[in-house]
Protein backbone atom coordinates (compact mmCIF):
# COMPACT_ATOMS: atom_id res chain seq x y z
CA UNK A 1 0.00 0.00 0.00
CA UNK A 2 2.74 2.18 1.05
CA UNK A 3 4.01 1.92 -2.16
CA UNK A 4 1.56 2.78 -4.27
CA UNK A 5 1.29 5.72 -2.59
CA UNK A 6 4.69 6.96 -3.02
CA UNK A 7 4.27 7.92 -6.51
CA UNK A 8 1.29 10.08 -5.89
CA UNK A 9 3.19 11.86 -3.24
CA UNK A 10 6.17 12.65 -5.10
CA UNK A 11 3.80 13.90 -7.96
CA UNK A 12 2.04 15.97 -5.54
CA UNK A 13 5.18 17.79 -4.40
CA UNK A 14 6.46 18.25 -7.80
CA UNK A 15 3.18 20.04 -8.92
CA UNK A 16 3.75 22.01 -5.73
CA UNK A 17 7.58 23.05 -6.21
CA UNK A 18 6.43 23.89 -10.20
CA UNK A 19 3.38 25.63 -9.20
CA UNK A 20 5.52 28.21 -6.59
CA UNK A 21 8.34 28.98 -9.30
CA UNK A 22 8.11 32.21 -10.15
CA UNK A 23 8.20 33.07 -14.16
CA UNK A 24 10.78 35.79 -15.12
CA UNK A 25 9.54 39.06 -15.54
CA UNK A 26 9.64 40.40 -19.33
CA UNK A 27 10.32 43.43 -17.95
CA UNK A 28 13.42 42.38 -16.30
CA UNK A 29 14.72 41.19 -19.72
CA UNK A 30 14.78 45.28 -21.37
CA UNK A 31 17.80 47.23 -20.84
CA UNK A 32 17.68 50.84 -20.89
CA UNK A 33 20.87 52.96 -21.43
CA UNK A 34 20.79 56.47 -20.98
CA UNK A 35 22.95 59.94 -21.07
CA UNK A 36 22.25 63.32 -20.58
CA UNK A 37 23.90 66.44 -22.26
CA UNK A 38 25.26 68.75 -22.42
CA UNK A 39 27.38 67.84 -19.37
CA UNK A 40 28.67 69.81 -16.82
CA UNK A 41 24.74 70.21 -16.45
CA UNK A 42 23.66 73.69 -15.97
CA UNK A 43 20.08 74.77 -15.23
CA UNK A 44 17.99 75.19 -18.53
CA UNK A 45 17.29 72.85 -21.50
CA UNK A 46 19.02 69.28 -21.53
CA UNK A 47 19.14 66.42 -24.33
CA UNK A 48 18.16 62.81 -22.87
CA UNK A 49 19.07 60.15 -25.37
CA UNK A 50 17.86 56.43 -24.03
CA UNK A 51 18.12 53.23 -25.89
CA UNK A 52 16.08 50.03 -25.43
CA UNK A 53 17.19 46.97 -26.08
CA UNK A 54 16.01 43.41 -25.04
CA UNK A 55 17.28 40.06 -24.08
CA UNK A 56 19.29 39.17 -26.66
CA UNK A 57 20.60 42.78 -27.35
CA UNK A 58 18.38 44.07 -30.22
CA UNK A 59 17.19 47.50 -30.48
CA UNK A 60 13.51 47.78 -29.27
CA UNK A 61 11.68 49.79 -31.75
CA UNK A 62 8.47 51.56 -31.67
CA UNK A 63 7.72 52.20 -28.04
CA UNK A 64 6.37 55.12 -26.46
CA UNK A 65 8.38 56.93 -23.77
CA UNK A 66 7.00 59.57 -21.72
CA UNK A 67 9.62 61.77 -19.19
CA UNK A 68 8.87 63.19 -16.12
CA UNK A 69 11.18 65.50 -14.23
CA UNK A 70 11.46 65.93 -10.67
CA UNK A 71 13.90 67.84 -8.21
CA UNK A 72 14.69 65.47 -5.08
CA UNK A 73 13.22 68.10 -2.70
CA UNK A 74 9.97 69.08 -2.63
CA UNK A 75 8.28 72.27 -3.70
CA UNK A 76 9.53 72.18 -7.28
CA UNK A 77 6.75 71.49 -10.36
CA UNK A 78 7.78 68.62 -12.44
CA UNK A 79 8.80 68.94 -16.00
CA UNK A 80 7.32 66.44 -18.81
CA UNK A 81 8.31 65.92 -22.22
CA UNK A 82 7.72 62.45 -24.72
CA UNK A 83 10.50 60.96 -26.17
CA UNK A 84 10.85 60.56 -29.99
CA UNK A 85 12.08 57.52 -32.15
CA UNK A 86 15.62 58.81 -33.42
CA UNK A 87 16.53 55.12 -34.76
CA UNK A 88 16.55 51.49 -34.06
CA UNK A 89 15.97 51.16 -30.59
CA UNK A 90 17.03 54.86 -29.66
CA UNK A 91 14.91 57.68 -28.55
CA UNK A 92 15.71 61.16 -27.82
CA UNK A 93 14.23 63.59 -25.48
CA UNK A 94 15.11 67.07 -23.92
CA UNK A 95 13.64 68.12 -20.51
CA UNK A 96 14.10 72.19 -19.05
CA UNK A 97 15.88 71.77 -15.84
CA UNK A 98 14.39 74.74 -14.32
CA UNK A 99 16.46 74.42 -11.02
CA UNK A 100 20.06 73.98 -9.91
CA UNK A 101 20.62 70.75 -7.57
CA UNK A 102 19.67 67.15 -8.12
CA UNK A 103 17.22 65.65 -10.28
CA UNK A 104 15.12 62.19 -10.75
CA UNK A 105 13.53 61.83 -14.14
CA UNK A 106 11.23 59.12 -14.31
CA UNK A 107 10.41 56.97 -17.18
CA UNK A 108 7.00 55.48 -18.29
CA UNK A 109 7.44 53.19 -21.26
CA UNK A 110 4.91 51.18 -23.28
CA UNK A 111 6.41 48.65 -25.40
CA UNK A 112 5.00 47.65 -28.86
CA UNK A 113 3.36 44.77 -27.69
CA UNK A 114 1.60 47.15 -24.91
CA UNK A 115 3.28 45.86 -21.71
CA UNK A 116 3.98 48.85 -19.44
CA UNK A 117 7.65 50.05 -17.50
CA UNK A 118 8.58 52.46 -15.14
CA UNK A 119 12.08 53.12 -14.76
CA UNK A 120 14.08 56.39 -13.29
CA UNK A 121 17.69 57.57 -13.05
CA UNK A 122 19.08 60.28 -11.37
CA UNK A 123 20.86 63.50 -12.61
CA UNK A 124 23.00 64.75 -10.36
CA UNK A 125 24.37 67.96 -9.54
CA UNK A 126 23.17 70.40 -12.26
CA UNK A 127 24.39 73.64 -11.78
CA UNK A 128 22.84 77.93 -12.08
CA UNK A 129 22.88 78.85 -15.68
Amino acid sequence: MTGSRRPASILAVLLILVGCQTSPDPADAVSIEHQVAPQPLHVGVSTIDLKLTDAAGDPITGARIHLEGLMTHPGMRPVFNEAREAGPGRYQSSLEFKMAGDWIVLLQITLPNGQKLERQFDVKGVLPG
